[in-house]
């Protein structure tokens, strides 16, 4: 009823009107989801809605076309047919608007038809329908415009929908292709889009018809005009479905490479577009042509026949281009700029150069020598739109550059040859050069791109400009002071200077600070706000002055005569309280610069400043800005005199110890221990907010909480008597239980114990102390619950008693009343106490320790094992011997290897260095023992006992892989592992020599040999990638042979009635796909991605643990080589989709259902990863799972939870960026 009181209410107005505001009307009622209509209604406004589209007034029709989107999810699907009739109809009417208005409706109706993978029945009926008219639409040439509005619906259509048509696929490509040699270039171009979508979704017979019809006519060539259509056909189809294109390069490239010499600009233009695609989309078949594709795009870099460059100077260049301009611009009648295309060419060459460097990092050293030159002798190209792609595909190459450092700039990276950063640092004076003249031009974009290039480049070699500065400042200030300079410019001129200015030494830029401050002060006062933001970056590091008066350079520079410019322009933005935040904030960083570098010479301005600061520190938006800035002031080697804002600003520190900010606390807590002019009464104000800081829930806050505490007993011993009768004590006890202590809070705890007792405060002396720290374990109330509580206790106690050497710990081992927990303390605290200070004194040690051995508690055991070798490492020459000869004669010979193990791991170089001998034979006596645990411990020994004189010992390792025993073999390998760290060592060098002798034991015939071999392998490959990358060649065909699945390891094991599987290659296996997981990391560039995915694929099928590690793989493969995995994904999507409909038997235990749960949430996590890369979705076996994760409640529950929380992880890395 609505809708007809629509047109009744307007019956007195002009007809036209009444007619547009009742279809608004209507399109407000559609837009509701309350509506519901009979079917009378629907018919009627059908009916109303196609008369509308035939109106004579433009705008009536236009909201008529706007009511067809929420119409057609209103009416049932026999009027959706009619309404898409009338449209095809009135498309191929000869009235040019009702065709129009038509095509438009069909693209709305096509538009909100539900997605092909939901599995619509109307959206199937809809587009059969649509598209026998439309195929039949644009077989008929006569009328362009009809044909040119069905192409582009064809296209929108088979983009959409494309997967509801596959039975149409043969008709669609038999009415298209013919349309690929018509006159008109518009038709042929639509056709071009409308056949790219449709090999999204075709069958493999239709898609190899359309690319044996396109050979055959690029073999055929009749036409130059065809032929440039078929190449950028070839172009569209490998963009939209590279991963299916790729076995028919060995034929396409050929044709291609014959056409770009043919002499026709668009044919090159568009052949080198082709090479673009092929790169990107298909990059495993590419790769054997990829250096034809570099040579072919390096010719034609260069290519303009109509410009002449001298290979003189480059100022000479200069005044040549100026001059032939000038002849140009005299002689149009010969020849004109308008007619030449060669710049087409060079910018698809630069482009394609791009592609070729962003996919291959593996040839990073290649392009070095041949690209990078090339591209850094075409900045002067005098195209500048071609300009700005050269400068794009440079600074690609650097992006490639970044992620290798990691590896590349290593001192211990030790890679053979020239590296590409060393190749690129050897580059940077010609790279200056030809910089050096466009930071002069007067083209905005050129300025642009050659900051973003400086700052690319000196993020990737920080420092490599030291000796260029002199050169690229004037550009850098031409670019600030010029009046035609953009917003933009300015503030990436600016960032650039920040960049150069915090990657390079300070005495660098001494001589041009009088040059710099000028133009920097004035952006400072510019009205908008970005510019003054990143001035203010800019001014923080021209402030700061070596204060260490430890380089030459920094006596002869003298900041006095821009103190006061710089001072001026600041303050006035601290002032300003209408500014923007980012301002405000870099203001008050800018302004603490100042003062902790050049405060010595602002007597007069700093008590009005400070007062400033106190201001931003009671502004919630301003406060952790500021209190950083009082924390750089306080620490400044001035001794700035911040006394007179104290009295005010310590209470409002202390209180934002209450906040909920973190950031704020630790920022506070920094503030507050660097802060040395506080009274006791304000101390008193910060000690009654510590309490709840001090606590396991947080261990940073509570580290740096300990550190303030450890600062108060140096420099206010007075204030810590209440210590003993408040909480903090309580709360420090509570901490040092917890099995959270560790790392740098274990150590603040520490400092903090050593502190407190040499304050000699009453209450808080030494068996004070002792008392609280062990009662709990004397009141024999109950065992603390976790083993590491006793280790923090001990590790106090040692601290203790190294404080106050006078007293000693009573030794509480021997007693027999003793309980274990009382045993295990007093040997934990004997070892801490024993590593730093000799007990050979005590006669009894060393047979109380023995018979701590025989006690029947394991973890007394341990404690003795641990305390035996840190006692040793006190005073070696007495206690090493004695563990010597009880490994030797005694049967507990894994409890002393422990306690040798704990004297390698910590005694001294020189200390061990007359042992290293006997210690050695004794290790190999024991190196082939059974029992794995202690082989282990030997091995750790053997690899760690290596380390000091791996000279000779490395060589004798090596030596026993020859041994018969696999338990020997697999005791050296594992020795090795404990050679390898993150740090650069002296055995580096010769482990790089000899690694892969060692890891040929992966062909062993033992399995346990080959398991360890790949621990070992795994090892290196994380910690120190450079010692086994130029072995991955021979090693990687070993390490995917692991991965395999084998028959002869699988045997059956009968358990009483039941019989059960046992995999013996399992551990092999999961060792194996541990490695491969790394190597993503470490060793990108030297894998055969498709190789890597096949056995990818395989782990996808295999057991529970593996699974999971694949499907950690496959999340990590789709951020990092997205379009390889594009072309796997049918194949990757199969297993994915049986893990997740997998069911478990009705009558399994609870742990079968949770492993099956977190399977398919780890196989949904690797699903969200895929749907990451672009076009994923549009794969047709894709889409089809989509749509049964939607129509299946569990999984769908399951899809949504995990795509929450991977954008609400990406929004949190963004703030934190």
């Amino acid at each position: 009823t609505a809708v007809f009181f629509c047109f009744i209410n307007k019956r007195f107005l002009p007809v036209f009107v009444s007619r547009f505001m009742a279809t608004n009307d209507l399109m407000t009622e559609l837009q509701k989801d309350s509506i519901k209509l009979d079917d009378d209604s629907e018919r009627k406004v059908v009916r109303m809605i196609l008369k509308l589209l035939e109106d004579k007034n433009g705008e009536v029709q236009n909201l008529a076309v706007k009511c067809l989107g929420p119409l057609v999810s209103k009416v049932k699907e026999y009027q959706v047919e009619t309404i898409v009739d009338t449209l095809c109809t009135n498309m191929l009417s000869d009235k040019e608007q009702l065709r129009d208005i038509s095509s438009i409706g069909l693209k709305t109706v096509i538009g909100e038809l539900p997605p092909a993978s939901s599995g619509s029945a109307l959206a199937a009926s809809v587009c059969k329908k649509i598209t026998g008219r439309l195929t039949s639409a644009i077989a008929k040439q006569e009328d362009v415009s009809v044909q040119l509005e069905a192409l582009d619906i064809m296209a929108d259509m088979l983009c959409r929908q494309g997967g509801l048509l596959v039975n149409f696929h043969p008709s669609i490509l038999s009415c298209l292709l013919p349309q690929l040699t018509s006159p008109r270039l518009a038709v042929r171009k639509r056709t071009i889009m409308a056949l790219g979508h449709l090999v999204m979704s075709c069958g493999n017979l239709v898609f190899i018809d359309l690319i044996e019809h396109l050979l055959t006519e690029l073999g055929r060539n009749d036409n130059m005009s065809t032929t440039r259509t078929y190449i950028q056909c070839t172009a569209a189809i490998s963009r939209q479905a590279g991963h299916r294109i790729g076995e028919y390069l060995e034929k396409i490239i050929p044709l291609v490479v014959k056409f770009c010499n043919v002499d026709d600009d668009e044919l090159r233009e568009y052949c080198i577009q082709a090479f673009e695609s092929f790169v990107r989309r298909c990059p495993k078949e590419v790769y054997p042509h990829v250096p034809t594709v570099i040579s072919i795009c390096l010719r034609y870099l260069t290519y303009d026949p109509n410009y002449n460059f001298d290979d003189e100077d480059e100022d000479d260049n200069a005044m040549d281009a100026e001059q032939n301009d000038e002849d140009y611009q005299g002689s149009d009648d010969e020849y004109s700029d308008d007619d030449d295309m060669s710049w087409k060419v060079r910018r698809a060459a630069a482009k394609c150069l791009d592609a070729v460097v962003s996919t291959r990092h593996e040839m990073l050293p290649e392009f070095y020598r041949s690209v990078s030159p090339a591209l850094v002798c075409r900045f002067k190209e005098r195209e500048e739109n071609v300009k700005a792609d050269v400068f794009h595909a440079y600074l690609s190459l650097l992006k490639q550059t970044r992620p290798a450092q990691s590896w590349l700039a290593d001192p211990d990276a030790m890679e053979q040859g020239e590296t590409p950063l060393t190749m690129l640092q050897s580059q940077v004076p010609m790279i200056v050069k030809a910089l050096h003249k466009q930071l002069k031009e007067k083209s905005v974009k050129t300025r642009q791109c050659c900051f973003n290039m400086l700052t690319e480049l000196v993020n990737v070699l920080p420092g490599a400009l030291t000796q260029h500065i002199p050169v690229l400042i004037p550009g850098i200030i031409f670019s600030l002071n010029d009046k035609s300079s953009s917003s933009n410019l300015k503030i990436d001129a600016l960032a650039c200077l920040h960049v150069i200015m915090v990657t390079h030494p300070a005495h660098a830029f001494h001589a041009h600070v009088p040059a710099l401050v000028p133009p920097v002060v004035a952006c400072v006062g510019d009205p908008f706000y970005k510019i003054t933001s990143e001035a203010l970056l800019v001014t923080q590091q021209l402030v700061i002055r070596p204060l260490d008066n430890q380089s030459e350079a920094s006596d002869s520079f003298d900041p006095s005569p821009y103190i006061n410019d710089l001072f001026t322009c600041t303050i006035k933005r601290l002032k300003a309280a209408d500014i923007d935040q980012e301002v405000k904030e870099r203001a008050i960083s800018c302004m603490g610069q100042i003062i902790c570098n050049l405060g010595d010479r602002l007597p007069t301005e700093l008590p009005g400043t400070l007062l400033i600061f106190l201001e931003r520190l009671k502004n919630e938006i301003t406060r952790l800005t500021t209190v950083k800035a009082l924390t750089l002031i306080a620490g400044s080697p001035l001794k700035i005199d911040l006394r007179p804002v104290l009295p005010d600003a310590v209470p409002i520190l202390a209180s934002f110890l209450r906040k909920n900010q973190r950031a704020l606390k630790l920022c506070t807590l920094a503030a507050l221990d660097i802060l040395s002019a506080v009274t006791p009464v304000m101390v008193d104000a910060v000690l009654a907010e510590l309490p709840p800081l001090i606590s396991e829930s947080d261990m940073h806050v509570s580290q740096m909480a300990l550190s303030f505490l450890s600062t108060l007993a140096v420099t206010h011993p007075s204030s810590l008597g209440q210590l003993s009768s408040g909480n903090i004590l309580q709360q420090l006890i509570a901490l040092v239980r917890s099995p959270l202590l560790q790392g740098g809070a274990l150590a603040a705890m520490l400092d903090f114990y050593q502190a407190l007792v040499a304050t000699e405060t009453p209450g808080l002396g030494y068996m004070d102390l002792l008392r609280m720290l062990t009662g709990p374990v004397y009141s024999q109330s109950a065992a603390l619950p976790h083993k590491q509580a006793y280790c923090s206790i001990a590790k106090c106690v040692a601290a203790l008693t190294r404080a106050c050497p006078t007293e000693g710990p009573a030794v509480d081992v021997k007693n027999s009343r003793s309980t274990d927990s009382i045993r295990l303390l007093a040997l934990l605290s004997l070892g801490e106490v024993g590593h730093h200070v000799d007990l050979s004194s005590q006669p009894e040690l060393k047979t109380v320790i023995l018979d701590a051995f025989s006690s029947s508690s394991e973890e007394v055991k341990s404690a003795a094992s641990y305390a035996l070798g840190s006692i040793a490492v006190g005073n070696l020459p007495e206690y090493l011997p004695f563990v010597l000869q009880e490994i030797s004669s005694s049967k507990r010979q894994y409890l002393l290897l422990h306690s040798l193990k704990e004297i390698i791991s910590s005694a001294s170089v020189s200390g061990l260095k007359p042992y290293v001998e006997s210690v050695w034979s004794l290790l190999l006596k024991h190196c082939e023992c059974q029992e794995e645990g202690t082989r282990n411990v030997v091995a750790e020994c053997l690899g760690k006992l290596t380390l000091i004189d791996p000279e000779t010992l490395l060589p004798r390792l090596k030596g026993y892989l020859l041994s018969g025993s696999s338990y020997a073999r697999s005791s050296v390998v594992t020795a090795v592992k404990f050679t390898i760290s993150d740090q650069p060592q002296p055995i580096d060098p010769l482990l790089k020599n000899c690694i892969g002798d060692f890891l040929k034991t992966l062909e062993d015939p033992d399995l346990n040999v080959r398991r360890v071999a790949l621990v070992t392998f795994n090892s290196a490959a994380h910690n120190k990638p450079s010692l086994i990358r130029e072995l991955l060649d021979s090693v990687l065909p070993q390490l995917y042979n692991e991965t395999k699945v084998r028959k002869e390891l699988i045997r059956e094991v009968e358990m009483g009635p039941f019989k059960h599987t046992v995999d013996d290659g399992l551990d092999l296996r999961k060792a194996a796909f541990e490695c491969m997981y790394t190597l993503l990391d470490s060793c990108l560039d030297r894998i055969d991605i498709f190789t890597f995915l096949n056995h990818v694929e395989d782990g996808l099928k295999d057991h529970y643990d593996i699974k999971m590690l694949t499907f950690l793989m496959l999340a990590r493969l789709s951020s990092l080589c997205p379009s390889a995995v594009l072309q796997r994904l049918d194949r990757l999507v199969e297993p994915l989709r049986a893990t997740c409909t997998t069911k478990v038997k009705a009558n399994s235990v609870k742990q079968e259902f949770e492993k099956q749960d977190e399977l398919k949430r780890s196989a949904m996590r690797a699903v969200v990863a895929l749907l990451t890369i672009p076009e994923a979705e549009k794969s047709p076996l894709m889409s089809e799972f989509q749509s049964q994760i939607s129509s299946n409640q569990e999984l769908a529950a399951i899809f949504d939870s995990i795509q929450r929380d991977s954008s609400s992880a990406n929004m949190e890395s963004m703030d934190t960026s």
